[in-house]
């Protein structure tokens, strides 16, 4: 689930990223902003809820299995810390120095622009490591309330947003940059017994989560879309609003409902290598992804000038082209992959990702065979 996430963002930025040139760099925007009704494919497409929510699984279970063998929580934490800095930081740094040698050396005013673009992806990364740093809280937090927290929460998130919204006090909504994502990532500790509790409850959270982003969209209190869409008067993600706690609910009940299909898959040792190798370069593809989509979209420009441009109205050309535009920014990631994609993931593979996987399918066994029987 967390690999696919990665990937799924991954491919939405190469294939649906338009960039409009102006002097101060490119602006990117969407086809959402041109067709009406797009908006409800990113109710499964924004996954970064399911991303955190699984985030909080694999720490919860990771830290269990380093617990066992001795390791200390701050241990652990500064490991897993460092293993997600050093190399999100280098590509921050590397970039950040190339933007201001060229600004420097030909007085490109747009720049600046373009290298905040390659890097604005990895504003996750920043609130990964937070919660990583509160770890201590959060399990503090689950073993004295337990389920109440996600309420605490939820309630701090939707607080967020009436101060935002009924009191015009827009600095409140960097609130819930922790009070959403949080709670996902908190949401996450609950997993396996969301896992072994009677089927119903997964329908609940899906029909439940469905319910509420219709009420709180067709409400017009907020906009339809999970990603931001320029020349929207608001956006579900920059900072998060109480609808992504809809969304997560929602995700949550689609993923349980579904878990039994993918677990029989799992079964299966071509479905296991499969997964086995999006878990191995899901992180740095998503870390180089749009290095990749930029060093794309230079080769093109130099080669063809201004011939080929996806700046322009999503026509039936664009849609055509979409195909194109991923496989050029995978062919201009794949180097950095085989560079950097080797050591970088072993560890979350074998510590984190593999126990989930084959507990998965030990419940596969012993729990949805009897049931189906």
């Amino acid at each position: 689930m967390r690999s696919v996430s990665l990937i799924v963002v991954v491919i939405w930025h190469w294939a649906f990223t338009i960039l409009r040139w102006s002097p101060d760099g490119p602006m990117p925007t969407s086809p959402l902003g041109f067709f009406s009704g797009l908006w409800i494919f990113t109710w499964l497409l924004q996954v970064m809820p399911m991303f955190f929510y699984v985030g909080g699984y694999v720490h919860l279970v990771s830290w269990r299995r380093a617990r066992a063998g001795g390791e200390s929580l701050s241990r652990y934490i500064r490991h897993r810390i460092r293993r997600l800095v050093l190399p999100a930081g280098a590509l921050v740094l590397i970039w950040t120095a190339f933007g201001v040698t060229v600004a420097s050396v030909s007085n490109l005013r747009w720049i600046r622009g373009a290298v905040l673009l390659v890097i604005s992806p990895l504003w996750f990364l920043a609130v990964y490591v937070v919660l990583l740093a509160v770890l201590p809280v959060s399990l503090w937090l689950h073993r004295k309330f337990d389920v109440v927290v996600l309420v605490w929460l939820g309630g701090a998130a939707l607080g967020a947003d009436v101060v935002r919204f009924r009191y015009g006090v827009d600095e409140a909504g960097w609130v819930n940059m922790i009070a959403v994502w949080g709670l996902a990532h908190q949401a996450g500790f609950f997993h396996r017994r969301l896992v072994d509790s009677p089927r119903r409850w997964g329908h609940a959270l899906l029909w439940t989560g469905l319910f509420g982003l219709a009420g709180l969209v067709f409400s017009g209190l907020y906009p339809g879309s999970m990603v931001g869409v320029p020349g929207d008067r608001l956006s579900n993600m920059g900072p998060p609003t109480f609808v992504i706690v809809a969304l997560l609910t929602f995700q949550i009940g689609f993923a349980e409902v579904t878990r039994p299909f993918f677990e029989r898959r799992l079964e299966r040792p071509r479905w296991r290598r499969f997964i086995g190798l999006l878990d191995h370069y899901a992180l740095p593809l998503f870390l180089f992804h749009t290095t990749g989509m930029a060093l794309a979209k230079a080769c093109v420009y130099f080669i063809f000038g201004n011939g080929v441009s996806d700046d322009r109205l999503p026509d039936l050309i664009w849609w055509l082209q979409r195909p194109v535009a991923v496989l050029g920014s995978l062919l201009c990631t794949l180097p950095f992959l085989v560079l950097f994609g080797g050591r970088r993931t072993r560890g979350v593979r074998r510590e984190d990702l593999r126990p989930c996987i084959e507990d998965g399918v030990r419940r596969t066994v012993n729990d949805v065979r009897p049931r189906a029987s």
